[in-house]
Protein backbone atom coordinates (compact mmCIF):
# COMPACT_ATOMS: atom_id res chain seq x y z
CA UNK A 1 0.00 0.00 0.00
CA UNK A 2 1.19 3.51 -0.87
CA UNK A 3 0.52 4.84 2.62
CA UNK A 4 2.98 2.30 4.07
CA UNK A 5 5.93 4.03 2.45
CA UNK A 6 7.17 7.49 1.52
CA UNK A 7 8.54 9.19 -1.60
CA UNK A 8 12.28 8.81 -2.07
CA UNK A 9 12.73 12.61 -2.30
CA UNK A 10 10.86 13.29 0.95
CA UNK A 11 12.71 15.24 3.61
CA UNK A 12 11.53 16.42 7.02
CA UNK A 13 13.29 19.38 8.63
CA UNK A 14 16.25 18.88 6.28
CA UNK A 15 16.67 15.15 6.96
CA UNK A 16 16.20 12.23 4.56
CA UNK A 17 15.21 8.80 5.84
CA UNK A 18 16.00 5.22 4.88
CA UNK A 19 13.00 3.62 6.60
CA UNK A 20 9.61 4.35 8.14
CA UNK A 21 10.91 3.47 11.61
CA UNK A 22 13.73 6.01 11.23
CA UNK A 23 11.20 8.67 10.20
CA UNK A 24 8.98 7.85 13.17
CA UNK A 25 11.88 8.12 15.60
CA UNK A 26 12.75 11.54 14.23
CA UNK A 27 9.10 12.64 14.46
CA UNK A 28 9.27 12.18 18.24
CA UNK A 29 11.83 14.97 18.41
CA UNK A 30 9.35 17.31 16.69
CA UNK A 31 6.27 16.54 18.78
CA UNK A 32 4.36 13.62 20.21
CA UNK A 33 1.38 14.61 18.03
CA UNK A 34 3.49 14.31 14.88
CA UNK A 35 4.84 10.95 16.02
CA UNK A 36 1.37 9.59 16.81
CA UNK A 37 -0.03 10.71 13.48
CA UNK A 38 2.79 9.05 11.51
CA UNK A 39 2.30 5.91 13.56
CA UNK A 40 -1.37 5.94 12.54
CA UNK A 41 -0.58 6.81 8.92
CA UNK A 42 1.89 3.95 8.45
CA UNK A 43 -0.33 1.42 10.24
CA UNK A 44 -2.16 -1.38 8.41
CA UNK A 45 -5.53 0.36 8.80
CA UNK A 46 -6.96 1.80 5.61
CA UNK A 47 -8.31 4.88 7.43
CA UNK A 48 -7.31 7.46 10.03
CA UNK A 49 -9.37 9.20 12.72
CA UNK A 50 -9.50 12.99 12.46
CA UNK A 51 -11.21 15.58 14.65
CA UNK A 52 -13.32 18.34 13.14
CA UNK A 53 -12.30 21.88 14.07
CA UNK A 54 -15.25 22.62 16.35
CA UNK A 55 -15.89 26.11 14.96
CA UNK A 56 -19.62 25.43 14.51
CA UNK A 57 -20.12 22.86 17.25
CA UNK A 58 -18.42 20.30 19.45
CA UNK A 59 -15.33 18.76 17.73
CA UNK A 60 -16.14 15.23 16.63
CA UNK A 61 -13.96 12.36 15.40
CA UNK A 62 -14.54 11.08 11.85
CA UNK A 63 -12.93 8.35 9.74
CA UNK A 64 -11.11 9.29 6.54
CA UNK A 65 -9.89 6.71 4.05
CA UNK A 66 -6.16 6.87 3.41
CA UNK A 67 -6.76 6.36 -0.32
CA UNK A 68 -8.95 9.48 -0.34
CA UNK A 69 -6.29 11.43 1.58
CA UNK A 70 -3.70 10.44 -1.03
CA UNK A 71 -6.07 11.55 -3.80
CA UNK A 72 -6.43 14.92 -2.10
CA UNK A 73 -2.65 15.31 -1.73
CA UNK A 74 -2.11 14.53 -5.41
CA UNK A 75 -4.87 16.94 -6.46
CA UNK A 76 -3.21 19.78 -4.53
CA UNK A 77 0.20 19.01 -6.02
CA UNK A 78 -1.22 18.96 -9.54
CA UNK A 79 -3.42 22.04 -9.18
CA UNK A 80 -0.67 24.25 -7.74
CA UNK A 81 2.11 22.62 -9.81
CA UNK A 82 4.16 21.47 -6.83
CA UNK A 83 6.44 18.59 -7.91
CA UNK A 84 8.93 16.52 -5.92
CA UNK A 85 11.52 18.51 -3.96
CA UNK A 86 9.05 21.37 -3.44
CA UNK A 87 10.11 23.24 -0.30
CA UNK A 88 7.16 23.62 2.06
CA UNK A 89 6.51 25.05 5.52
CA UNK A 90 4.01 23.52 7.95
CA UNK A 91 2.89 25.94 10.67
CA UNK A 92 -0.60 24.57 11.46
CA UNK A 93 -1.49 22.11 14.26
CA UNK A 94 -0.83 18.49 13.26
CA UNK A 95 -3.79 17.52 15.44
CA UNK A 96 -6.18 18.79 12.77
CA UNK A 97 -6.68 17.96 9.11
CA UNK A 98 -4.90 21.01 7.62
CA UNK A 99 -1.69 20.22 9.52
CA UNK A 100 -1.94 16.51 8.78
CA UNK A 101 -2.39 17.17 5.05
CA UNK A 102 0.81 19.23 4.81
CA UNK A 103 2.72 16.24 6.14
CA UNK A 104 0.91 13.73 3.92
CA UNK A 105 1.47 15.85 0.81
CA UNK A 106 5.18 15.95 1.58
CA UNK A 107 5.35 12.18 2.18
CA UNK A 108 3.40 11.26 -0.96
CA UNK A 109 4.76 13.91 -3.35
CA UNK A 110 8.37 13.96 -2.17
CA UNK A 111 8.51 17.47 -0.76
CA UNK A 112 11.15 18.96 1.52
CA UNK A 113 8.99 19.92 4.50
CA UNK A 114 9.90 21.97 7.54
CA UNK A 115 7.54 21.67 10.52
CA UNK A 116 7.49 24.43 13.12
CA UNK A 117 5.30 24.81 16.19
CA UNK A 118 2.01 26.60 15.41
CA UNK A 119 2.32 30.31 16.13
CA UNK A 120 0.27 33.42 15.31
CA UNK A 121 3.43 34.89 13.72
CA UNK A 122 4.87 31.82 11.98
CA UNK A 123 7.53 33.54 9.86
CA UNK A 124 9.12 35.24 12.85
CA UNK A 125 12.80 34.33 12.74
CA UNK A 126 12.46 32.35 9.48
CA UNK A 127 15.29 33.07 7.06
CA UNK A 128 14.55 30.48 4.37
CA UNK A 129 12.21 30.90 1.43
CA UNK A 130 9.59 28.28 0.57
CA UNK A 131 7.67 27.21 -2.49
CA UNK A 132 4.48 26.50 -0.56
CA UNK A 133 2.76 26.98 2.80
CA UNK A 134 -0.70 27.02 4.37
CA UNK A 135 -1.90 29.52 7.00
CA UNK A 136 -5.01 30.84 8.70
CA UNK A 137 -5.91 34.55 8.14
CA UNK A 138 -4.51 35.68 11.52
CA UNK A 139 -1.11 34.19 10.64
CA UNK A 140 -1.15 35.96 7.27
CA UNK A 141 -2.01 39.30 8.88
CA UNK A 142 0.88 38.98 11.32
CA UNK A 143 3.30 37.92 8.58
CA UNK A 144 2.34 40.41 5.87
CA UNK A 145 5.80 42.03 5.77
CA UNK A 146 7.46 38.61 5.45
CA UNK A 147 5.02 36.76 3.16
CA UNK A 148 7.40 37.21 0.20
CA UNK A 149 9.36 34.30 1.71
CA UNK A 150 6.52 32.07 0.43
CA UNK A 151 6.01 31.68 -3.33
CA UNK A 152 2.54 30.10 -3.14
CA UNK A 153 0.32 30.40 -0.09
CA UNK A 154 -3.09 28.90 0.65
CA UNK A 155 -5.27 30.49 3.32
CA UNK A 156 -8.08 28.60 5.06
CA UNK A 157 -9.88 28.23 8.35
CA UNK A 158 -11.55 31.64 8.28
CA UNK A 159 -12.69 34.59 6.20
CA UNK A 160 -10.03 36.79 4.59
CA UNK A 161 -11.05 40.39 5.31
CA UNK A 162 -11.23 43.03 2.59
CA UNK A 163 -8.42 44.93 4.31
CA UNK A 164 -6.15 41.88 4.35
CA UNK A 165 -6.86 41.17 0.69
CA UNK A 166 -5.98 44.77 -0.16
CA UNK A 167 -2.66 44.34 1.65
CA UNK A 168 -1.90 41.25 -0.45
CA UNK A 169 -2.30 42.94 -3.82
CA UNK A 170 1.24 44.28 -4.20
CA UNK A 171 2.98 41.10 -3.05
CA UNK A 172 4.85 38.70 -5.32
CA UNK A 173 3.44 35.70 -3.42
CA UNK A 174 0.54 33.98 -5.17
CA UNK A 175 -2.14 33.80 -2.46
CA UNK A 176 -5.25 31.63 -2.63
CA UNK A 177 -8.26 31.27 -0.33
CA UNK A 178 -9.43 27.68 0.00
CA UNK A 179 -12.87 26.23 0.59
CA UNK A 180 -13.25 22.90 2.30
CA UNK A 181 -13.73 21.06 5.56
CA UNK A 182 -12.50 18.00 7.39
CA UNK A 183 -15.09 15.85 5.59
CA UNK A 184 -13.69 16.88 2.18
CA UNK A 185 -10.08 16.37 3.35
CA UNK A 186 -9.32 20.12 3.21
CA UNK A 187 -10.02 22.11 0.05
CA UNK A 188 -12.22 21.17 -2.88
CA UNK A 189 -12.27 24.73 -4.29
CA UNK A 190 -9.78 27.58 -4.55
CA UNK A 191 -10.07 31.36 -5.03
CA UNK A 192 -7.20 33.60 -6.07
CA UNK A 193 -6.77 36.57 -3.74
CA UNK A 194 -4.14 38.70 -5.49
CA UNK A 195 -2.69 39.33 -8.95
CA UNK A 196 -6.26 38.92 -10.15
CA UNK A 197 -5.48 39.77 -13.77
CA UNK A 198 -4.33 36.17 -14.05
CA UNK A 199 -7.89 34.90 -13.62
CA UNK A 200 -9.32 36.89 -16.54
CA UNK A 201 -9.26 33.83 -18.80
CA UNK A 202 -11.54 31.92 -16.42
CA UNK A 203 -14.20 34.63 -16.45
CA UNK A 204 -16.54 35.30 -19.36
CA UNK A 205 -15.20 37.98 -21.71
CA UNK A 206 -18.70 39.47 -21.83
CA UNK A 207 -18.33 40.76 -18.27
CA UNK A 208 -17.07 44.27 -17.64
CA UNK A 209 -13.63 45.13 -16.31
CA UNK A 210 -14.83 45.74 -12.76
CA UNK A 211 -16.07 42.18 -12.45
CA UNK A 212 -12.72 40.82 -13.60
CA UNK A 213 -11.31 41.98 -10.29
CA UNK A 214 -13.76 39.73 -8.46
CA UNK A 215 -12.41 36.22 -8.09
CA UNK A 216 -14.69 33.25 -7.48
CA UNK A 217 -14.11 29.91 -5.81
CA UNK A 218 -13.35 27.39 -8.53
CA UNK A 219 -13.66 23.67 -7.90
CA UNK A 220 -10.79 21.25 -8.30
CA UNK A 221 -11.15 18.49 -10.92
CA UNK A 222 -13.62 15.65 -10.22
CA UNK A 223 -15.78 17.84 -7.97
CA UNK A 224 -19.46 18.51 -8.75
CA UNK A 225 -21.40 21.26 -6.99
CA UNK A 226 -25.04 22.40 -6.79
CA UNK A 227 -27.45 23.97 -4.27
CA UNK A 228 -30.14 22.50 -2.03
CA UNK A 229 -33.51 24.10 -1.19
CA UNK A 230 -31.81 26.31 1.44
CA UNK A 231 -29.40 27.67 -1.24
CA UNK A 232 -26.60 25.82 0.56
CA UNK A 233 -23.74 24.18 -1.29
CA UNK A 234 -23.90 20.45 -2.03
CA UNK A 235 -20.66 18.66 -2.93
CA UNK A 236 -20.08 15.44 -4.82
CA UNK A 237 -16.38 14.58 -4.74
CA UNK A 238 -16.02 10.81 -5.23
CA UNK A 239 -12.23 10.88 -5.03
CA UNK A 240 -12.27 12.20 -1.46
CA UNK A 241 -15.66 11.14 -0.08
CA UNK A 242 -18.04 8.21 -0.50
CA UNK A 243 -21.00 10.38 0.46
CA UNK A 244 -22.65 13.47 -0.98
CA UNK A 245 -21.86 16.34 1.41
CA UNK A 246 -24.66 18.76 2.33
CA UNK A 247 -23.08 21.88 3.76
CA UNK A 248 -24.53 24.80 5.74
CA UNK A 249 -22.75 27.30 3.46
CA UNK A 250 -25.06 29.60 1.53
CA UNK A 251 -23.65 30.23 -1.94
CA UNK A 252 -24.36 31.88 -5.26
CA UNK A 253 -23.47 29.67 -8.21
CA UNK A 254 -21.59 31.51 -10.96
CA UNK A 255 -21.20 28.44 -13.17
CA UNK A 256 -21.03 24.64 -12.87
CA UNK A 257 -17.55 25.00 -11.35
CA UNK A 258 -17.55 28.46 -9.72
CA UNK A 259 -19.36 29.93 -6.73
CA UNK A 260 -19.49 32.89 -4.35
CA UNK A 261 -19.62 32.08 -0.65
CA UNK A 262 -22.25 34.23 1.09
CA UNK A 263 -22.10 32.89 4.64
CA UNK A 264 -23.25 30.18 7.02
CA UNK A 265 -26.92 29.19 6.97
CA UNK A 266 -26.80 28.72 10.75
CA UNK A 267 -25.43 32.28 11.15
CA UNK A 268 -28.24 33.96 9.21
CA UNK A 269 -29.98 36.65 11.29
CA UNK A 270 -33.73 37.20 10.86
CA UNK A 271 -34.28 40.76 12.04
CA UNK A 272 -37.82 42.02 11.58
CA UNK A 273 -38.31 39.64 8.65
CA UNK A 274 -35.11 40.76 6.92
CA UNK A 275 -32.52 38.00 6.49
CA UNK A 276 -29.00 39.25 7.11
CA UNK A 277 -25.78 37.36 6.30
CA UNK A 278 -23.22 38.34 8.98
CA UNK A 279 -20.27 37.48 6.76
CA UNK A 280 -21.32 39.95 4.05
CA UNK A 281 -21.80 42.72 6.63
CA UNK A 282 -18.39 41.88 8.12
CA UNK A 283 -16.82 42.17 4.68
CA UNK A 284 -18.03 45.77 4.52
CA UNK A 285 -17.11 46.60 8.11
CA UNK A 286 -13.55 45.33 7.63
CA UNK A 287 -12.88 48.57 5.76
CA UNK A 288 -13.24 50.65 8.94
CA UNK A 289 -12.52 48.24 11.82
CA UNK A 290 -8.91 47.16 12.34
CA UNK A 291 -9.41 44.83 15.31
CA UNK A 292 -10.90 41.36 15.02
CA UNK A 293 -14.70 41.50 15.14
CA UNK A 294 -17.90 39.75 14.16
CA UNK A 295 -21.59 40.55 13.96
CA UNK A 296 -24.34 38.32 15.33
CA UNK A 297 -28.01 38.24 16.24
CA UNK A 298 -29.34 38.19 19.80
CA UNK A 299 -33.00 37.66 20.83
CA UNK A 300 -35.25 40.70 20.57
CA UNK A 301 -38.97 40.88 21.48
CA UNK A 302 -39.93 43.14 18.57
CA UNK A 303 -37.48 42.13 15.83
CA UNK A 304 -37.03 38.47 16.70
CA UNK A 305 -33.28 39.07 16.52
CA UNK A 306 -31.33 42.31 16.64
CA UNK A 307 -27.95 42.80 15.01
CA UNK A 308 -25.00 43.43 17.33
CA UNK A 309 -21.31 44.05 16.70
CA UNK A 310 -18.59 42.38 18.83
CA UNK A 311 -15.08 43.84 18.69
CA UNK A 312 -11.93 42.38 20.27
CA UNK A 313 -9.87 44.83 22.28
CA UNK A 314 -10.40 48.13 24.10
CA UNK A 315 -13.51 50.25 23.59
CA UNK A 316 -13.20 52.68 20.70
CA UNK A 317 -14.68 56.16 20.95
CA UNK A 318 -17.33 57.32 18.48
CA UNK A 319 -17.81 53.81 17.07
CA UNK A 320 -21.55 54.37 16.66
CA UNK A 321 -20.97 57.62 14.77
CA UNK A 322 -18.48 55.89 12.48
CA UNK A 323 -21.02 53.16 11.75
CA UNK A 324 -23.85 55.60 11.09
CA UNK A 325 -21.69 57.59 8.67
CA UNK A 326 -20.43 54.48 6.88
CA UNK A 327 -22.31 54.62 3.59
CA UNK A 328 -21.72 50.99 2.59
CA UNK A 329 -24.11 49.82 5.32
CA UNK A 330 -27.87 49.86 4.77
CA UNK A 331 -30.18 50.73 7.68
CA UNK A 332 -30.89 47.02 8.16
CA UNK A 333 -27.15 46.25 8.34
CA UNK A 334 -26.43 48.88 10.98
CA UNK A 335 -25.65 47.15 14.33
CA UNK A 336 -28.01 48.14 17.13
CA UNK A 337 -25.35 47.63 19.82
CA UNK A 338 -21.56 47.40 20.00
CA UNK A 339 -19.76 45.18 22.52
CA UNK A 340 -16.03 45.08 23.29
CA UNK A 341 -14.32 41.91 24.52
CA UNK A 342 -10.72 41.70 25.73
CA UNK A 343 -10.11 38.42 23.90
CA UNK A 344 -12.34 36.26 21.69
CA UNK A 345 -12.73 32.58 22.49
CA UNK A 346 -11.12 30.38 19.82
CA UNK A 347 -10.88 26.80 18.68
CA UNK A 348 -7.49 25.05 18.65
CA UNK A 349 -7.21 26.04 14.98
CA UNK A 350 -7.65 29.76 15.82
CA UNK A 351 -11.22 30.07 14.54
CA UNK A 352 -13.44 32.45 16.49
CA UNK A 353 -16.09 30.66 18.52
CA UNK A 354 -18.90 33.13 17.92
CA UNK A 355 -21.58 31.56 20.06
CA UNK A 356 -19.33 31.01 23.08
CA UNK A 357 -17.91 34.55 22.78
CA UNK A 358 -21.45 35.91 22.53
CA UNK A 359 -22.44 33.93 25.65
CA UNK A 360 -19.45 35.50 27.40
CA UNK A 361 -20.71 38.95 26.47
CA UNK A 362 -24.16 38.21 27.86
CA UNK A 363 -22.56 37.46 31.23
CA UNK A 364 -20.86 40.84 31.41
Amino acid sequence: MEQNNFHRDFQLNGISFSSVSELQRHAKSISETTHQFLKEWFSKDDFIIVKTSGSTGVPKPIELKKSFIINSARATGKYFRLPQKTTALSCLPIAYIAGKMMLVRAIILGWHLDIILPDSDPLKGIEKTYDFAAMVPLQVENSIDKIAKIKKLIVGGGVVSTKLQENLQQLSTAVFATYGMTETITHIAVKKLNNLQEVVSSISSSQNKASVQKSFYKTLPDVTIYKDVRNCLVIEAPKVSDEIIYTNDVVQLVSDTQFIWLGRFDNVINSGGIKLHPEKIEEKLSKIIKNRFFVAGIPDEKLGERLVLCIEGDAQKNMFNRLKNFKLLSNFELPKEVYFVDEFLETATKKIQRKKTLDLIKLQ
